[in-house]
């Protein structure tokens, strides 16, 4: 049996003579000979736990395989997303209903469809596929588009939908590679316009009403600070690589931990991709995507992180007094573009709007629900958003599937320069170490800001990095770095980069720290702060792969231990002090926020005993965290003895005090709310804190962003059931590389939610179900161990006509 698989998997298509040394990243030009529309096909070989190793002999090949793969995992969450990208939410759920999020932050399906139905119309993708590279997308990833297309395609022909949440239904259609580039140019503008989608459509000139008053300088300073903090985000992450000094072989390690939601369309998804002699990759892929977003090959191992960058502008617009659709640069009238736009809606008819645009971008109202942008006769405002030229994240990942070292890395980012909002940490098997905030941001430097600001972008521009800049002055323009691809951007030579240190991590603060002992400075304040305080998580980070450096003698064994060590650096900062000032109580009770007497004496043996980790089995995990939610409502001046020091950033703040007004009061509610909800303030965190799979209760470990666990996990509380039921956003897909030496990389791997969202899938939870045991996924991406899987499973997949197992 053995043997006929080794010659099925082997000679089919001679797909698997994958040479030894792939070509550099700079050999993109596919080998396509198809006629379009036809002829494509792919091997896939699945291994255990549903992961597919997919090989085909061209790009298009390739993207045929990859679509096909992902819509039978995923089909109904993929579907759903091309309803939103072709502006139809209102046609099949309604106008008022919300879209998931996973695509822009429109709150209700009206809006986002209002948005996307305006690029298509604007043919907004279209120009950007043709602009041609580097500053548009290359012919590889145009015919890895082109491939995953018709693989979807394909597989919705020949197969029947088993998923509940799609089955029958009208709205899961066929999609065209302009479809594909779109989810792609959704994802790149997710931090710009994609984050004010409500402002944009609700944008109209003012008409007979007076004028409403203009926002607060100190509020929207505010306002902004919350909306573009990388702790309020829905998404962020860990990464730390290790030199081989540290090194128990000499050769680099990575562990990449990325805290995604866990629900909708900004899942992973888990592959290896293969073109004989010219590409061999492995790791995940947001869904939707024609390329591995975080993973790695032979020679090198990447993750990203959210980064702390702006990636958007505002142009506060002066307006001709005769017209509020007219506004002046330097004098000069310059009259908005009118886009009409109109939607389908549930029920028959359409819904109609117009959309204004400026030479800067679309006028805007609002960011955010917080900070209001009123359109006055005299005033509005437009957001310029770079990203909405950026079509070129599928070459950035392939320019580092195809690196060797991490100066392919860099060299990729530097030809590309196609990532929006996230830093990039990388390791190799020379035991190079990695880290780059190469983002696409809009080219606002210091100097600009201090000398074309608004008095709200004075405000706005020190607390967030978001700049409001006078729209009125030609001077005022952002201008072009001569190493940059597209206008108006940071060139490679502004971004902060480091190299070849012991280690570089990253838990979504700036880049400043980086590697403690060797900050960074020197970068403009939209990239992020120098020198102001870190998170919890950042903080505990740092504390602990400095001693693993430091230490050394590191393996892939252990960053498998850092990923579930369940560390709760809160709780090692604070737990100890409010059990002694709750042993110190009188009569062992404390007001609660309410003001009624709360004995809160049984906790503080709870507190006193825990072992300050949030694994399953610890006892007061559950009780510290019901608390620390509240108590970090007290102000940071309060809430610690020792202030923040920039000359000791990872151990300051520190000492909590625990008199501080509101401390005690947040530990009495969390002791009345675990009574009320009938759970002993020593139960398991285990026994509170799991997912629902089918009939299945599955414990997690992990914690919430303020505990600062490096495995975080952001349950969803439901006090009815006394437990986190559900998880909104935390640990995905977790990778740890290494290398011995030999010609396969050390890899253990895990997708936290699984690979497929269809109940009826034997993949909807058995990697969830090992992430609850803390074990991992043995890569198998060397040829020899991807056959000897006892889980082998071979598919050959043929477009137009069917595909054949064997």
């Amino acid at each position: 049996m053995w043997n006929r698989l080794r010659i099925l998997a082997v000679s089919g298509l001679a797909l698997f003579t994958v040479s030894a040394s792939l070509p550099p990243a700079s050999a993109h030009a596919p080998r396509t000979h198809h006629p379009s529309g036809g002829g494509l096909s792919a091997v896939i070989r699945y291994t255990e736990y549903g992961i597919p190793h997919i090989v085909g002999k061209d790009y298009a090949d390739l993207g045929f395989g990859n679509g096909w793969a992902q819509a039978a995992d995923q089909v109904c969450v993929l579907a759903d997303g091309f309803v939103t990208l072709r502006g139809e939410r209102s046609r099949w759920f309604g106008p008022d209903a919300a879209p998931d999020g996973s695509l822009s932050s429109a709150s209700k399906n009206l809006a986002s469809d209002l948005y996307f139905r305006g690029v298509r119309d604007n043919r907004t993708v279209e120009k950007l596929l043709r602009t041609p590279a580097p500053a548009g997308p290359s012919r590889a990833v145009k015919e890895l588009q082109r491939g995953w297309a018709a693989g979807y395609n394909a597989w919705l022909a020949q197969n029947r939908i088993t998923d509940p949440g799609c089955r029958g239904a009208r709205w899961v259609r066929p999609v065209t590679a302009v479809d594909v580039a779109a989810r792609s140019y959704a994802l790149s503008v997710l931090g710009g316009q994609g984050r004010a989608v409500d402002g944009i459509t609700a944008a109209q000139p003012p008409v007979g009403a007076p004028d409403p008053a203009p926002p607060s300088p100190s509020g929207a300073a505010k306002a902004a600070e919350r909306l573009l903090s990388a702790r309020e985000a829905d998404m962020g992450s860990n990464a730390v690589a290790f030199s081989g000094g540290t090194t128990a072989n000499g050769r680099g390690l990575l562990l990449g931990n990325p805290h995604y939601p866990w629900e909708g369309g900004r899942r992973f998804w888990q592959s290896q991709q293969t073109i004989p002699g010219k590409l061999d990759v492995a790791g995940g892929s947001l869904l939707g995507s024609a390329t591995v977003s975080i993973g790695h090959n032979a020679h090198i191992a990447w993750s990203h992180t959210v980064a702390t960058g702006v990636t958007l502008d505002l142009r506060q617009l002066t307006l001709a007094p005769d017209d509020p659709t007219v506004y002046l640069v330097d004098g000069r009238r310059h009259r908005m573009t009118k886009r009409s736009v109109s939607v389908p809606v549930a029920g028959g008819g359409t819904v109609a709007r117009t959309q204004w645009w400026t030479r800067y971008g679309p006028a805007v109202t609002s960011l955010g629900a917080g900070l209001p942008l009123p359109w006055t006769g005299t005033t509005a405002y437009a957001l310029d958003d770079p990203n909405a030229a950026n079509l070129r994240s599928g070459d950035t990942a392939l320019g580092f599937s195809t690196a060797r070292t991490t100066a392919g890395v860099k060299e990729a980012l530097r030809r590309t320069q196609g990532l929006p909002w996230v830093n990039t940490i990388a390791a190799d098997s020379s035991g190079h170490t990695f880290f780059s905030q190469a983002q696409v941001l809009p080219r606002v430097t210091d100097e600009l800001a201090e000398r074309c600001s608004t008095p709200l972008g004075r405000a706005t521009f020190p607390a967030s990095g978001l700049a409001v800049l006078d729209g009125s002055r030609g001077d005022c323009a952002t201008g072009s770095d001569p190493d940059a691809v597209q206008p108006g951007i940071f060139g490679p030579g502004r971004m902060p980069v480091l190299e070849n240190v012991p280690y570089v991590e990253n838990s979504n603060d700036s880049a400043w720290l980086a590697n403690a002992s060797a900050p960074l400075t020197g970068y403009g304040r939209i990239f992020g702060t120098v020198a102001t305080p870190r998170t919890v998580r950042t903080r505990g980070a740092l504390q602990d792969v400095s001693a693993m450096a430091r230490g050394g003698g590191l393996t892939v064994a252990s960053l498998q231990h850092q990923q579930f060590a369940n560390r709760v650096p809160a709780g090692e900062m604070a737990a100890s002090a409010v059990a002694g000032a709750c042993a110190a109580l009188p009569g062992g009770t404390a007001a609660g926020s309410d003001g009624r007497d709360v004995d809160v004496s049984a906790a503080c043996p709870v507190l006193r005993a825990w072992d300050r980790t949030a694994t399953t089995s610890s006892r007061g995990a559950l009780l510290f965290d019901r608390f620390w939610r509240r108590a970090v409502a007290v102000p940071a001046g309060r809430l610690w003895k020792v202030p923040f020091s920039p000359a000791d950033p990872v151990n300051t703040p520190n000492t909590l005090d625990a008199s501080a007004p509101g401390v005690l009061a947040a530990l009495a509610d969390a002791v009345s709310e675990l009574r009320g909800a009938g759970i002993a303030l020593d139960a398991p965190l285990g026994e509170h804190q799991w997912v629902r799979r089918g009939s299945q209760r599955i414990a997690l470990s992990g914690g919430t962003e303020a505990l600062g666990v490096w495995n975080k996990t952001e349950g969803v509380w439901d006090a009815s059931a006394g437990a986190y039921t559900d998880v909104s956003t935390g640990s995905s897909y977790i990778q740890a590389v290494g290398w011995d030496g030999g010609p396969c990389p050390v890899a253990r791997t895990l997708l936290t939610y699984s690979q497929s969202s269809n109940p009826d899938s034997p993949h909807f939870s058995d990697q969830t179900e090992l992430f609850s045991r803390g074990r991992w996924v043995t890569s198998r991406f060397c040829e020899k161990d991807i056959l000897r899987s006892p889980a082998l499973r071979v598919v050959r997949v043929h477009e137009g006509r069917g595909r054949s197992h064997h």
